[in-house]
């Protein structure tokens, strides 16, 4: 439910995850969840410190940028900048070292330094204009923003407008709905399968009757398998968590 409402009514979202922490409060997810629901509401000392222990717990560094912006959020733009510079951030995958690059640009732009904020970004190899992967709509988005506070309103209207071009390439629809999917809807109701009976002919079915009672008596009786037809069988359901990439076409050359 968190999760569901998480974009609609953040703060009913983090009431949920507080529920869930009442009953979990030691298993990481629950505490990361509390924390990530607690930024979405703007509650930036309730996330650090919930984020911080799942940091504990896990040894996970994925919400690192996360933490580095609820720092922000709280003021403190210089420590998020340490944190993104620090040794802990040298190794981070990719799209992790991204966020946190854009964390560190925009607590540059809180403290008026446009430049550092705009060279911050500029460094990324994935900031390229005819590429998309699945972060560049938003890295193209914090870009444009520090371009269009630094000036540079004819820049800042080309990297805006290749976000929709990033995302179209990529896939990504702005307007989504919470679903549930129904992964085997087979299993909530059992179909009524026909009866070798009724598929034979009456005259045909008085003679099999025979022929079954006769075979019977002759066949000594099948051993158990130890599996049931009526056994639920297990769904697995594989994904991909692999960053998405596309070519993206430059619409400044149309």
């Amino acid at each position: 439910m968190a999760g569901r409402l998480l974009e609609e009514d953040p703060e009913l979202a983090y009431q949920h995850t507080l529920a869930a922490s009442r009953r979990g409060g030691r298993v990481a997810v629950v505490r990361e969840a509390v924390g990530i629901a607690a930024y979405h509401a703007g509650k930036y000392a309730d996330a650090l410190r919930e984020l911080r222990t799942h940091r504990r717990i896990s040894g996970s560094d994925y919400n690192l940028p996360l933490i580095a912006d609820s720092l922000r959020g709280l003021g403190r733009a210089e420590k998020a900048i340490e944190l993104a510079h620090s040794e802990e951030c040298a190794n981070l995958e990719t799209a992790v070292k991204v966020e946190m690059q854009m964390v560190a640009a925009g607590s540059y732009a809180d403290l008026g330094k446009l430049d550092k904020a705009l060279a911050e970004l500029e460094s990324l190899e994935q900031l390229n204009f005819n590429r998309a992967f699945s972060f560049s709509p938003r890295l193209f988005t914090a870009y444009a923003d520090l371009l269009s506070a630094a000036g540079r309103a004819e820049d800042a209207k080309r990297w805006n407008a290749q976000v929709e071009v990033a995302e179209s390439a990529l896939g990504i629809e702005r307007e989504t709905e919470s679903f549930i999917m129904d992964l085997a809807p087979e299993l909530d109701e059992e179909e009524e399968t026909p009866r070798a009976k009724d598929l034979i002919e009456p005259s045909e079915s008085s003679e099999a009757a025979a022929d079954a009672t006769a075979e019977e008596a002759e066949e000594p009786e099948a051993e158990q398998t130890g599996i049931d037809e009526d056994d639920d069988l297990n769904v697995v359901v594989e994904s991909d968590t692999d960053a998405a990439e596309a070519d993206v076409e430059d619409e400044s050359t149309k």
